[in-house]
């Protein structure tokens, strides 16, 4: 072989091993910085099932699929109707963190309910961090918001009216008048571990909603009161988000480590059936979630898995 062709199959080779180590050093970075990634179920059809479970990695089409498997947003949203879209918005951080709602599902929603006729959509939360600073971390102001919702805050005492309870402990407490007055209230938490309530799903959402002290429910007995809150705060709807869920440091999060992918949205007319559906992504038995226990001795809704129809697909 004479010189020139020696150097010139030098060179490709030294490409070849530098393109070759590049990837492989970028192969290395992802399987590194990858996280658990739930996979769908193989499609099951499932006559009007109790409980929807869309997974993929777009949360805009888990979320319509989750919808339309129950039945289609028609069956929540009729003609004229004002609806109400909650996330959970309490906390200033990005979505990537799992402490709030993603903001690809609210916009979903917002726009299912536009298409099943909604003339409005409202879309907000009682926020725990600054109201302000909450909707723009989240993402969820802007995405509500060009999917056509009305995004409001909800901090004013005239916002809420004093409503009659009647639970098992809680008699009495304000609501947001635009949940009590509006015609389909949709209820949309994010799935999270939460250290006081084991795991904040679809009805410890609905301290969101509601006005007064909340610090008294966290210092009283927080697991009757919410059980006692779903008896009279009944979404039409409920979609819980567990595109990302956090597993623990909640319900504020703050770092990845504690975020897991599960790419999964749930759907169902039933929030007991909902909770307690979503339990099993964390581990856990809905019966050892003292307010989803006590929601089902109240005869809200079923928590056992086995009696209720599931219907898996991939969106």
């Amino acid at each position: 072989m004479d010189r020139r062709k020696f150097l010139k199959k030098a060179v490709n080779f030294g490409i070849a091993l530098t393109t070759a180590e590049l990837w492989l050093n970028l192969a290395t970075k992802s399987a590194q910085a990858a996280k658990p990634v739930a996979k769908a179920s193989p499609v099951k059809s499932v006559k009007n099932p109790d409980i929807s479970v869309a997974v993929s990695a777009d949360p805009d089409k888990n979320t319509r699929k989750a919808v339309e498997m129950l039945g289609g947003m028609k069956k929540f949203v009729s003609n004229g109707d004002v609806v109400v879209v909650k996330p959970n918005i309490g906390w200033d951080r990005k979505p990537e963190y799992a402490a709030t709602t993603n903001p690809f599902v609210v916009a979903a929603l917002v726009k299912l309910a536009y298409e099943a006729g909604a003339k409005k959509v409202k879309v907000f939360d009682r926020t725990c961090n600054n109201a302000t600073r909450c909707y723009a971390s989240s993402g969820i102001e802007k995405a509500a918001k060009a999917a056509g919702a009305e995004v409001k805050f909800i901090e004013e005492d005239s916002n809420y009216i004093d409503t009659i309870i009647n639970g098992v402990s809680l008699k009495k407490w304000p609501v947001s008048k635009d949940i009590l007055e509006c015609d389909c209230f949709i209820n949309a938490p994010v799935a999270k571990q939460h250290g006081s309530s084991q795991l904040t799903l679809s009805m410890k959402n609905l301290m969101g909603v509601i006005g007064g002290n909340r610090g008294a429910y966290h210092v009283g007995n927080l697991h009757r009161w919410i059980a006692d809150l779903a008896g009279t705060i009944k979404p039409k709807l409920v979609v819980i988000d567990a595109s990302r869920i956090l597993l623990k440091s909640g319900p504020t999060g703050g770092n990845l480590d504690d975020v897991k992918t599960t790419n999964t949205v749930i759907a169902s007319a039933n929030q007991v059936a909902a909770d307690a559906y979503a339990c099993g992504l964390f581990g856990k038995k809905p019966e050892t979630i003292d307010h989803i226990r006590f929601a089902y001795e109240m005869g809200l809704g079923e928590m056992d898995i086995k009696k209720l129809k599931i219907e898996h697909a991939a969106a």
